[in-house]
């Protein structure tokens, strides 16, 4: 990557860092020098991302932590004040979407409903997934912006939304709540942060295959589902992202000379998904 050198040296934690968006930015940073905490429960993950990235010349840990449990988030957080002594930008990348939290219909019909209905979900999963994408995005920027407040370069926290934020895709209630919720909760926080020189800005990634849609895109001959064929055909670029897509503009959003007067705005990478009426 080349015009940010400016953030070379600059300190990123990233939570959900060991999954397919949170490893693509993370490897975006690297590319520009940019120190890596990645944040994520799973240690096997976690450190396997770790060891990869630093095989490529990155200057990167790995922090265990659970961005549902404060504590948890403020050990990690101490992990990297300790090692770098500052925290210059927050990717709030961990949660993603559950089979358990997915409805079989897209229309309910009581006299030919296939698989789960929304009336069969149990609460703790549905809150899970609302946990994990707008309770783990509140918390994780409770624990470090009050660090990173007053930083020169100032600070900048990076929240990931979803294309169902906007307008909720069928069968995935528990997602589509969250991400709406992650768009308002970043715009809540631009203006609340404003002052202290933190920029707080969203990335809506279209569709991505990524482990927790898998099964609503690929049947299990690996094929296209009927789902995933309606996405392209209403994608006009005609095809799914890839998360190395994402890194122009996560670039851009972290790069105070580009986007420095820029905050409390979500940015949609979807191949025009968004602007596509059908017509």
């Amino acid at each position: 990557m080349t015009g940010h050198h400016r953030l070379e040296g600059r300190v990123a934690a990233i939570t959900g860092g060991s999954g397919i968006l949170g490893r693509a930015m993370a490897q975006t940073l690297a590319e520009v020098g940019v120190r890596l905490a990645l944040l994520a429960r799973t240690p096997e993950k976690g450190e396997a991302v770790a060891r990869d990235l630093a095989a490529l010349g990155a200057e990167v840990i790995y922090v265990p932590c659970d961005v549902l449990d404060a504590a948890s988030v403020r050990a990690a957080r101490d992990v990297v004040f300790t090692r770098w002594g500052r925290c210059d930008i927050l990717i709030n990348a961990a949660g993603g979407n559950h089979p358990r939290a997915t409805t079989g219909d897209e229309v309910w019909s009581p006299e030919a409903a296939i698989g789960p209905t929304f009336f069969d979900l149990v609460s703790e999963e549905f809150f899970d997934i609302v946990g994990s994408n707008l309770l783990g995005t509140v918390i994780a920027s409770q624990v470090f912006a009050e660090h990173m407040a007053g930083q020169h370069p100032p600070g900048v926290i990076v929240n990931i939304s979803s294309m169902s934020a906007s307008r909720p895709m069928t069968r995935v209630p528990a997602y589509s709540a969250a991400k709406a919720g992650v768009e308002n909760f970043t715009r809540w926080l631009a203006v609340y942060l404003a002052k202290v020189g933190i920029r707080v800005n969203a990335l809506a990634p279209g569709f991505f295959l990524t482990e927790q849609n898998r099964t609503l895109l690929l049947d299990e001959r690996g094929q296209w589902t009927q789902r995933a064929q309606r996405i392209l055909d209403h994608t006009p670029m005609g095809r799914l992202g890839q998360p190395s897509d994402l890194s122009g503009t996560l670039l851009w959003m972290i790069d105070e000379e580009y986007s420095g007067f820029v905050t409390g705005v979500t940015v949609p990478v979807d191949g025009g998904f968004s602007a596509y009426a059908g017509v």
